[in-house]
């Protein structure tokens, strides 16, 4: 429980979500697994509440639609690590997909731009380059360390055209802000006399918004007249009075771009450094998405780099609830070395299942109790059965068919029931079932059971956690069957293997293998315990604790349990006196104490919370907190640590005793699951897990290191630095914060790391607190050293898309410094070396091992795989690296990139290190697929969410939507008291401020 994250099993955010992850919702994405395009899945939040681990899902894209991806897996680990497998899903085309390594017969051989040395002399030359003061730093050098390998990765060569472009910009009148009539509109004007007389067909390019592109000029302003129609005429019909809308589109000429300034970018010519090639990138993408676009019959958009396709081949798969899962493709152009790449990868994102809205609404409320049926209908197109016509669904209606009455011409007074009857005939099946409101600025309420469903349309919340497992069967594909679908039906579909119009207009190819590029298997660090023989890292970077102890073992007294007793009594403990209970804390007990943890005799006190049934009058189950804080309360002395033994996973309790606990009480928690922690199977290795979160809880160490790993770190006093921001999803009150975390080790075993958190604006990405935070760190870091402040800060900050890598150095980097010099000393300025490393999750760059002896069994590259060659940045400092071992579907390398470098950190040196800093993760037994400090930050960013859980739920006590700017307002101080802001501007105050109470 504990979701936090839950990168549980690290499944690695996985291959082909998505989230996006989705950084990915409530759920923890997932951050991780296949991105789920769009929608689906965002990240941060979700999942049934789970100490082991969890999912991801929520608001930063899991499934985070998004591309950051999906899931993360919830890196439970524990004192084996275990493989549980998981699902194995079926292969892209819907049968069972089988594990391999992709291509295995096909030769290859590193692409000879990468093997000619102009790289390395590149690099070399950059060395003695004065940089400005916000740029980014140039590459140092290249790694050496580790077995060479060969890698395939799914970038494949396009050609530069001579060019140039040239750009036009488009204004509609009147405006439209909605994007599917944009579309509509503007696939009306390629069907006109002055866009055809213009010779624009099959030779330009645009957006569907603002922009268009040319491979020549014409005469400007071109103003295209188009007469609205949709392409279901019936929608016209009911209503023989509604004029014709009609558009113009202007289009005006703005600019040549000359291509061959991006060519001398990729060859490296020093003065190319400072190019900007987002302007051709940018061309060359809405080229590329013209043909999947507009060309592929019956393909769906979703953002603007992914393209779905259902076909025999990949049909789509059902989710249940109403959903269902669609495969499809995404594509976007990247500068390499030498070389102008595509990047095409599989995504997976839910859909609504076309069919009868009613139908479908009771199918989600039975599939999913945890979802919002506010959700599932929000945004939802249908076409009604009575009149014929189309509407937009706004939201779901408090009241249902037989409780709404209105004045109806003729009529009098009648509910909706009796004037469907009356009106047109209709005796509703579903009358108790909530009205849909398809109003505009007035409502307009409908019964669903007369709307259907329209096909193709994604579905834009989170999938709820009862339909993750199915997401995620359709989503985790092995790298061979992913890469057999890009190679084959991706590169057609995309028009990536023929050059269809307008890419030939353009004279742009696209090559049809994948590039080849160096990598490199770093090898494991030493993991150290306490006493007995030091554990062996295996071949998944997994290890089991058999034999040895914690590397520090905290003391375990005034501990307590408490029974959650919620409906469910097959699972649940009897009470106090139940002698099941007693066996179950007297082993878990019995676990710690092996374990190392110092183990008190005196038995817990135990306590029990009866909860009231649940009832939509309470969504939140409020009243349920209030009987556990009276149980808690009920406890004397109070207790340093209370092991929670929940009835069920509903999410409602466990954000609301977490909130309780961390916020009001000021007391730790871990939270299990009856049915699991009594099931006789796999016990010793539940409270093993258990375990490892109770000693970091109440300040132990796990495990560390060995010595010859940590040199670098203890060379002189090192503070590492975790940061993250998460923000609100969908189906969120409107104005709810984002949360920002800052963790920091405070000691050279480089174990703990307590967190400085805050709310702040919504959705701002850069952090706002961030001097007061780093201020916080640096005092503890002090409070733990006898006063010494470190030399050097090592910072890695997650969350962050590759557009704001400068805004970090310019706006977060200065307030790190303002920190520094609060402790300036009478005679000395304090300035510690700092290096600024980004960590990335969002992107679709997959690496193919070539060779089986170099991959995983799974065919996925093994743990320890770096790349900084081929497929990075062609002057900054960045790598891919793999540390995890994936447990399933094609595993996802996390992209680190140097903003800034202070310390003068070598390839080497930060590859190794940001490798062995992986395996340091307490909660499991096993390296993860993003370095420690960073998802710590993450960790404390999912537990933020708990405190302001009903404004995430879109409920708000104020009952205001956030839509004006004292609402917003309005929604802010709600979030301030949840959070308690007047108290602790962390939320978390008292002792557990100085824990890691989050993990």
């Amino acid at each position: 429980m504990d979701r936090g994250r839950g990168r549980g099993q690290d499944r690695g955010r996985g291959g082909g979500r998505g989230g996006g992850g989705g950084r990915g919702g409530s759920g923890p994405p997932g951050r991780g697994s296949p991105a789920p395009s769009s929608g689906g899945y965002q990240s941060r939040g979700g999942g049934p509440p789970s100490d082991r681990g969890g999912y991801r899902g929520g608001d930063r894209g899991g499934y985070r639609g998004s591309d950051r991806g999906g899931f993360r897996g919830g890196d439970r680990g524990g004192f084996r690590g275990g493989d549980r497998g998981g699902f194995r899903g079926g292969g892209f085309g819907g049968g069972r997909g089988r594990g391999g390594v992709f291509a295995p017969d096909r030769p290859a051989n590193i692409d000879a731009r990468l093997t000619d040395g102009s790289q390395d002399a590149l690099v070399a030359s950059m060395r003695s380059l004065r940089l400005k003061d916000n740029d980014l730093p140039s590459r140092p050098d290249f790694g050496t360390i580790g077995q060479a390998i060969k890698l395939r990765t799914n970038f494949f060569p396009v050609n530069v055209p001579k060019g140039p472009f040239y750009e036009y910009d488009i204004t509609l009148e009147p405006q439209v802000q909605n994007r599917r009539l944009k579309r509509r509109i503007f696939q009306l004007a390629e069907h006109t006399d002055e866009w055809k007389q213009a010779g624009l067909p099959g030779r330009v390019a645009h957006d569907h918004s603002a922009k268009l592109f040319a491979p020549m000029k014409f005469n400007t302003p071109l103003a295209i007249r188009v007469v609205y129609s949709d392409e279901d005429d019936d929608e016209e019909q009911h209503d023989q009075k509604r004029e014709p809308r009609e558009y113009t589109l202007t289009i005006k000429y703005t600019q040549s771009i000359d291509t061959q300034g991006l060519v001398r970018y990729l060859e490296g010519h020093p003065q190319s450094r400072d190019y900007d090639f987002a302007p051709v990138v940018m061309a060359m993408n809405i080229i590329l998405a013209s043909h999947p676009s507009r060309v592929v019959g019956g393909g769906v958009v979703v953002g603007r780099n992914k393209f779905f396709h259902p076909s025999p081949m990949a049909p789509p798969i059902s989710l249940g609830g109403g959903l269902e899962a669609w495969r499809g493709f995404y594509s976007s152009v990247r500068p390499a070395w030498k070389q102008l790449m595509v990047n095409v990868n599989v995504c997976t994102t839910a859909f609504y299942t076309p069919g009868n809205l009613a139908d479908k609404m009771l199918e989600f409320m039975k599939a999913a109790p945890s979802g919002r049926l506010s959700s599932f209908v929000r945004g939802i197109r249908v076409k009604t059965t009575h009149l014929g016509y189309r509407k937009s669904a706004k939201t779901v209606a408090k009241v249902n068919a037989r409780q709404h009455r209105f004045q109806a011409e003729g009529m009098g007074e009648v509910t909706v029931e009796q004037y469907f009857l009356k009106k047109y005939n209709i005796r509703l099946r579903y009358p108790d079932l909530p009205l849909i409101d398809v109003g505009g600025q007035k409502q307009n309420f409908l019964p669903a059971e007369v709307c259907v469903i329209m096909e193709k349309q994604p579905y834009r919340g989170k999938v709820p956690d009862e339909l993750t497992a199915n997401m995620l069967s359709v989503a985790c594909q092995f790298p061979n069957v992913n890469g057999d679908a890009i190679v084959n039906r991706g590169l057609l579909e995309l028009g990536l293997s023929q050059s269809p119009p307008p890419a030939n207009a353009f004279g742009i190819t696209v090559g049809s293998e994948m590039a080849v590029v160096p990598g490199r298997i770093l090898p494991p660090p030493a993991v150290r315990y306490s006493g007995g023989t030091p554990p062996q890292v295996d071949d998944r970077a997994s290890w089991n604790m058999r034999g040895v102890r914690f590397a520090v073992g905290a003391r375990l007294d005034k501990w307590a349990v408490l029974l959650i007793q919620d409906g469910n009594p097959r699972d649940e403990f009897q009470g106090p006196n139940d002698p099941e209970l007693e066996k179950t804390w007297r082993g878990f007990a019995d676990m710690c104490k092996r374990s190392g943890m110092g183990v008190d005799q005196t038995p817990p006190q135990i306590s029990v919370a009866q909860l009231p049934r649940k009832s939509g009058e309470d969504p939140l189950r409020k009243a349920a907190i209030q009987r556990i804080r009276e149980a808690l309360l009920s406890l004397r002395p109070k207790p340093k640590i209370v092991l929670v033994v929940l009835s069920n996973g509903d999410r409602h309790v466990y954000s609301g005793l977490k909130h309780l606990c961390d916020v009001f009480l000021d007391v730790a928690t871990v939270c299990v699951h009856a049915a699991k922690i009594r099931k006789e199977k796999g016990q010793m290795q539940y409270f093993a897990n258990v375990a490892l979160k109770f000693n970091m809880k109440l300040g132990g160490v796990n495990h560390e290191l060995a010595e010859r790993n940590m040199a670098w770190l203890n060379a002189e006093p090192t503070m590492l630095v975790g940061m993250d921001v998460t923000h609100p999803g969908v189906g969120t009150v409107k104005g709810t914060p984002s949360i920002a975390a800052v963790v920091a080790s405070i000691d050279k075993r480089m174990g703990q790391f307590p967190a400085s958190m805050r709310i702040q604006e919504s959705r701002k990405e850069m952090i706002t607190d961030l001097k007061s935070m780093f201020e916080e760190r640096l005092e503890a870091f002090r409070g733990k050293n006898n006063g010494q402040l470190p030399s050097r800060v090592l910072v890695y900050r997650d969350g962050v898309s590759e557009g704001q890598f400068a805004t970090v150095v310019k706006e977060e980097m200065p307030e790190m410094r303002k920190a520094f010099r609060k402790y300036n000393a009478a005679q000395r300025a304090y300035s510690p070396k700092l290096t600024i490393v980004i960590c990335g999750k969002r992107h679709h760059t997959r690496f193919y091992p070539m060779d089986p002896a170099n991959a995983a069994n799974d065919g996925n590259p093994k743990p320890g795989t770096v790349v900084d060659r081929g497929a990075t940045a062609v002057y900054e400092y960045d790598f891919y690296l793999q540390a995890h071992g994936g447990l399933q579907g094609t595993t996802r390398p996390t992209h680190y990139y140097v903003v800034h470098d202070e310390i003068g950190i070598g390839s080497d040196q930060l590859q190794a290190l940001t490798n062995d800093i992986s395996y340091m993760f307490a909660r499991a037994t096993k390296a993860v697929s993003l370095v420690s400090p960073a998802y710590y930050a993450d960790l404390a960013c999912e537990r933020g969410r708990c405190y302001i859980h009903p404004l995430l739920q879109g409920i708000s006590d104020s009952g205001t939507t956030g839509t004006g700017a004292s609402e917003s307002e309005e929604v802010m101080q709600e979030a301030r008291r949840l959070w308690r802001s007047d108290k602790s501007p962390n939320g978390v105050g008292g002792s557990l401020k100085d824990t890691m109470f989050y993990i």
